[in-house]
């Protein structure tokens, strides 16, 4: 039987154009809120078509010391170039990048996984110090 932890690709941002690139500081005052952007394709392009596109990111944080992240955030990207026309034939296209606010008073990690049509699930993960 399957499971999702065993098809979670993962890879390094600057040689995998589905990788969800995290940005943020590495350390936050406490209270404070933090700026994050998440986005895929960042170093090469991953293509917003039609019949290839990145579908949604969804962004989690995992406080230190408990067992289960938060859902921060979900964003779905829908325009793919489609129309009533056909594939590829709108001027409307939705890039694969989102930034979002978050507020913790704990460290911990940002979990990012955005999902490719055609080439799945992948995933990255960045560690968060809070002050």
């Amino acid at each position: 039987m399957a499971s999702i932890k065993d098809i979670v690709q993962t890879a390094d941002w600057k040689t995998e154009k589905h990788v969800p690139v995290i940005e943020a500081a590495d350390t936050v005052a406490k209270g404070a809120g933090l700026t994050v952007t998440v986005s895929v394709g960042k170093e090469i392009a991953h293509p917003n078509t039609t019949e290839h596109h990145i579908a949604w990111i969804e962004v989690y944080f995992l406080p230190s010391g408990e067992k289960f992240p938060y859902l921060v955030a979900r964003v779905e990207f829908a325009g793919h170039g489609a129309s009533v026309q056909g594939p590829n034939t709108s001027t409307v296209f939705t890039p694969p990048s989102v930034t979002l606010a978050v507020k913790t008073e704990k460290s911990g990690t940002l979990i990012a996984a955005s999902y490719c049509n055609i080439h799945g699930l992948w995933e990255s993960s960045k560690t968060i110090t809070v002050r």
